[in-house]
């Protein structure tokens, strides 16, 4: 093995964790988390239409500076069926989780549990405007986490965004 870092070390930012929060069968929500900082992205998503969901993750994710695009792993649902498109738009790797493996976007699943103590299980999420999921992101990304010393998401993103200029 090299000295280098690799995503799991969670050394090196812009490592990203995906997955759908879904409410209702016909709502969801994008969850994205970066792994590093788990500084956490709330994407609108008006179906799980693959076209739709790439469309608004490439939207979304575009806005990052490229040093903190580097991949997205995902599960295993179709949304990101056109993987492809999503990676020619962003410049972003996608990686699969392997079937029945939440745990390898640990970071993920442990953001959409926190994430439902404002969409509980079975609500209709399509009402959300962007401005309120973007409302919601940022009070997770401003809560101290014991994992990263009791400092906030926003405040370790922060300093790779400021690291990445």
């Amino acid at each position: 093995m090299s000295g280098e870092p690799r995503v799991e070390d969670r050394a090196v930012p812009g490592h990203w964790e995906g997955d759908l929060l879904c409410g209702t069968p016909s709502s969801q929500i994008a969850t994205l988390v970066e792994r590093t900082a788990r500084f956490v992205m709330l994407v609108k998503t008006p179906s799980k239409s693959t076209e739709q969901v790439v469309a608004a993750l490439s939207k979304h994710v575009r806005k990052l500076p490229s040093q903190l695009r580097r991949s997205l792993t995902w599960d295993r649902g179709f949304e990101l069926r056109a993987h492809k498109q999503f990676t020619l738009a962003t410049h972003m790797q996608v990686y699969f989780c392997d079937p029945h493996s939440p745990w390898q976007r640990g970071s993920n699943e442990n953001t959409n549990g926190l994430l439902r103590q404002y969409f509980p299980k079975g609500q209709d999420v399509s009402g959300y405007s962007q401005r309120h999921l973007d409302q919601v992101a940022m009070r997770l990304n401003q809560r101290p986490r014991e994992t990263l010393g009791f400092r906030t998401p926003a405040q370790v993103f922060a300093q790779s965004v400021a690291s990445t200029d």
